[in-house]
């Protein structure tokens, strides 16, 4: 949005304090709601709320080549532990499992970002994994992070439930970004594509889980 020049800054700041409250409005509704114990809810919402802001504010992670590792844990473990456990009223590990592929998904979108904006960001002091190891080795991290997940999908199709390949018909659109990010010219439109790919893959996975039979690795209680 700011390189865009969507939004101003000040715009952007606006926003995001709305978000936060919006989100703190949505939190205390949930505490009535769920069957969880509110110190667990609390403790996982507020310290996904606080790492958000991390990513750029304070000591600002993005900027020192760590906003990879955190968007890996907020869009993954964390989300999905929050989620369930808001749900079922207690906390079941092994729901991280699933959410390896749309955290690996979510991360090909950031660096996907990073890698197109590696030039303006070291013009500037700011220090990304993209910057850290290259075009080449943040094509074949991009190339890991897009096409894990399906690898995964295959593996639960086969053992558990056909259901698992539902996404796997994203794949052609995943080879296209994939070809785009290669590309120079195309670069530039990777990270608004892959998070395109992100939506449907998305939707297609949370289908699958839903209409599988039995989720491996769930205990239900």
């Amino acid at each position: 949005t700011l390189v865009d020049h969507i939004l101003s800054k000040d715009e952007v700041v606006t926003l995001g304090v709305l978000l936060y409250c919006a989100g703190c409005v949505g939190f205390v509704c949930l505490v009535y709601l769920s069957p969880a114990k509110l110190e667990h809810l609390a403790l996982v919402y507020f310290g996904g709320l606080s790492s958000s802001f991390l990513y750029t504010g304070g000591i600002g992670l993005k900027y020192i080549a760590l906003g990879d590792v955190l968007i890996l844990i907020i869009f993954g473990p964390i989300s999905v532990l929050f989620s369930y456990m808001a749900q079922t009223g207690y906390v079941e590990w092994m729901t991280i499992f699933y959410a390896i592929p749309l955290a690996l998904n979510t991360e090909a979108i950031l660096h996907s970002n990073n890698t197109r904006d590696a030039e303006s960001d070291k013009r500037v002091g700011i220090v990304t994994l993209a910057i850290l190891i290259g075009k080449t080795c943040s094509y074949v991290l991009y190339a890991l992070l897009l096409f894990t997940p399906y690898v995964i999908f295959v593996v639960l199709g086969m053992k558990y439930s056909t259901l698992f390949l539902l996404p796997m018909v994203t794949l052609k659109q995943a080879f296209d970004i994939e070809k785009q990010f290669r590309n120079e010219s195309t670069l530039q439109k990777v990270p608004r594509q892959t998070a395109k790919l992100n939506l449907f893959f998305g939707i297609l996975y949370v289908v699958a889980c839903f209409g599988a039979p039995q989720l491996p690795f769930i205990t239900r209680k």
